[in-house]
C-alpha cells in the first residue's frame, strides 16, 4: 500500500483546507485509514480515523466539529476537511493505513503504512 498526501498550505486562522491522501497498491485487507499530525518538538498524534468496514469515524477531541474525515472509494482517496483552523493545528500531517485489529487508532505504532506528510501552517 502506498500513500501520497497533498493539499497542505499556509493559511490564516479561521480558514479551511482539504488534505488528500491518494491510495495505491493492494488495499483489500486495509481495515482502517487515518490522519495524524506532528508539530515541531511534539509527538505524532492521531487526528481522525475511518473504519473502512463499518464506516465509523473517530476524532481527536481538539478537532471534533471542525475536521471531517471521508473516503472516496472510486479514486481511491482519503480526505481530511479542516475548517476553522487554529494556529495550534500547525503541523506536518500524515496519512496512515491498516490498523492492527482491535488496536487503539491513536497509537502510532499500530499502523502499517504511512505517507510522507504534507505541511499545514496556520497563522
Amino acid at each position: 500500500v502506498q500513500l501520497v498526501e497533498s493539499g497542505g498550505a499556509s493559511v490564516q486562522a479561521g480558514g479551511s483546507l482539504r488534505l488528500s491522501c491518494a491510495v495505491s497498491g493492494y488495499t483489500g485487507n486495509v481495515n482502517c485509514m487515518g490522519w495524524f499530525r506532528q508539530a515541531p518538538g511534539k509527538e505524532r498524534e492521531g487526528v481522525a480515523a475511518f473504519s473502512t468496514g463499518g464506516g465509523s469515524k473517530y476524532y481527536h477531541y481538539s478537532v471534533e466539529g471542525r475536521f471531517t474525515i471521508s473516503q472516496d472509494n472510486a479514486k481511491p482517496t482519503l480526505y481530511l476537511q479542516m475548517n476553522a483552523l487554529k494556529p495550534e493545528d500547525t503541523a506536518m500531517y500524515y496519512c496512515a493505513a491498516d490498523l492492527v485489529t482491535g488496536g487503539d487508532w491513536r497509537s502510532v505504532d499500530l499502523w502499517s503504512y504511512w505517507g510522507q506528510g504534507t505541511q499545514v501552517t496556520v497563522s
